[in-house]
């Protein structure tokens, strides 16, 4: 079953200073800094909110449509997702830019500095919805560029399809009346708690106003579940414990595949999101945003250990 994936693809580069920063970096000398931390070890993780999501649903048997767009350096990034079986047919290739990359480098103390160059995702707009081949009934519009996200999102509800609207840590770029027109006519409007409260914050409405625009809205509360309101209603989800903790990063985006999953087969939305919930729990015990190599099977089999019934 296809699913559009509208999001970042991304190269996350991970490095450890072994050390502390406040050991190096004099607050009396903030104004001239110039520093330089050795970090001997370097690692190099394939993501972007977009591509992770379009990863999870093709290791559950789904055949994502990944749009954004990407860089002249996207070869090697282009063979592991043919390796794994995502689509980038409907990836936009920009010779005249790189691919948009992190750089994270964490001490410690697990402080961390990190630098982010957007590269080909501030023009992720030229990889249009009209260009998209194939039929599909449900999408996501998840963090990418401004024009991307407001023009997708646009595109989407005018053809009809199922929206779920994920700004994530885009939020503080847009207007009050754009994340309204987010909201709007969206099929499901997913946040975390922190971005739920900017939003409120932004627009000056309350969650109960807010809710009533789109026809659900899930906030994701991390460790303690997440909450769901529709209709007036306010359900929560509970938690899924992981079996172990390795690394957080990416959970989110597993999250919004396991809940695409059931969307996509016309689920209860409460069991759209449990899914989530244990295919994000699973994330967590891998290392990289796309390090959980699962399958639907294997999905259904936590789900019915946690839950005590099958998803479907």
């Amino acid at each position: 079953m296809s699913i559009l994936v509208s999001g970042s693809i991304a190269v996350d580069h991970i490095m450890v200073f072994r050390d502390r920063f406040q050991n190096h970096i004099q607050p009396d000398k903030i104004h001239v800094l110039n520093v330089s931390f050795h970090v001997p070890e370097m690692r190099k993780s394939w993501g972007g909110c977009g591509a992770n999501i379009a990863f999870h649903l093709r290791r559950l048997g789904e055949e994502p449509l990944l749009l954004g767009a990407v860089g002249s350096d996207f070869e090697e990034y282009a063979a592991y997702l043919d390796a794994n079986g995502v689509s980038r047919e409907h990836v936009a290739e920009l010779r005249d830019t790189l691919t948009a990359s992190c750089f994270i480098t964490t001490d410690l103390d697990d402080n961390q500095i990190t630098a982010f160059h957007p590269g080909a995702m501030d023009r992720a707009h030229e990889a249009s919805i009209a260009s998209v081949r194939g039929h599909f009934e449900w999408a996501i519009v998840s963090p990418n560029g401004k024009e991307a996200m407001i023009q997708n999102a646009r595109a989407l509800k005018a053809r009809g399809k199922r929206t779920v609207i994920d700004p994530g840590q885009g939020i503080p770029i847009f207007e009050p009346a754009e994340l309204l027109e987010f909201l709007e006519g969206a099929a499901l409007f997913i946040v975390n708690d922190y971005e739920w409260a900017l939003v409120q914050a932004k627009t000056g409405l309350s969650e109960e106003r807010l809710a009533e625009r789109c026809s659900a809205v899930i906030v994701t509360l991390g460790e303690k579940g997440a909450l769901l309101l529709r209709d007036g209603e306010r359900i929560d989800v509970p938690a899924v414990p992981a079996e172990r903790v390795v690394d957080p990063t990416g959970a989110g985006d597993a999250f919004r595949a396991g809940l695409l999953l059931g969307c996509a087969r016309d689920l209860p939305l409460e069991t759209c999101a449990r899914i989530g919930a244990t295919l994000g729990s699973m994330k967590v015990a891998h290392e990289g945003p796309q390090g959980l190599r699962t399958d639907l099977a294997t999905l259904r089999a936590r789900y019915e250990q946690v839950f005590g019934a099958p998803f479907e």
